[in-house]
């Protein structure tokens, strides 16, 4: 059994390469017919050279439509594309008015709650999910000053710790599906054991 040889497809220049050798074929060939017709070929010889003829012009025609119709596909698909790439940056313009806008009213927040600027650094770095030895090595201090700054935070701020401070920014942003839609209802609550 022969290994599988995997074929690209034809690039468009390589196509035009080709149906223009065989528009060439076609023509050497039909110059041929007309002199062999001028020296009294036979019949069949003659038939066979306009067969031949008739073949590298429809071997040409087929590649030239072809590579038109690839033309035009790749027209369609580099418009096709602009046109995501304008909506994907259209949505990255939008989505970061809205995290200017959140970040700025969680700064507001943190200025509300009277942290100095190295736990309001803190409170940030907890809100997007560092460790405290992240936020440690991060910042160029020890964990147990991180340690001490959070527990300072969470006491200014009146939480609990680390979930508190997110969901105090965070729950009014994930609003339940059923909030959404009204029709949908929420999942009933399992029966009672």
């Amino acid at each position: 059994m022969s290994p599988m040889v995997e074929r690209r497809p034809l690039q468009g220049s390589e196509r035009g390469v080709i149906a223009g050798v065989l528009l060439l074929i076609a023509l050497l060939v039909v110059m041929d017919v007309v002199d062999d017709l001028r020296q009294g070929a036979s019949a069949w010889h003659v038939a066979l050279e306009i067969l031949a003829a008739g073949l590298a012009l429809l071997g040409a025609v087929h590649l030239l439509r072809s590579t038109l119709r690839l033309r035009r596909r790749l027209v369609r698909q580099a418009e096709d594309l602009s046109q995501v790439r304008a909506q994907a940056e259209a949505w990255r313009q939008q989505a970061r008015r809205h995290v200017e806008g959140l970040s700025r009213s969680i700064d507001a927040q943190l200025e509300g709650w009277r942290l100095s600027p190295a736990e309001k650094e803190v409170a940030f770095l907890l809100l997007k999910g560092l460790g405290l030895r992240e936020i440690a090595d991060l910042r160029g201090t020890h964990e147990k000053t991180v340690r001490a700054q959070s527990a300072s935070i969470y006491a200014k701020a009146g939480l609990a710790g680390r979930s508190e401070l997110a969901a105090f920014f965070l729950e009014d942003l994930l609003v339940p599906r059923a909030d959404l839609d009204p029709g949908l209802t929420r999942p009933a609550a399992p029966p009672a054991p």
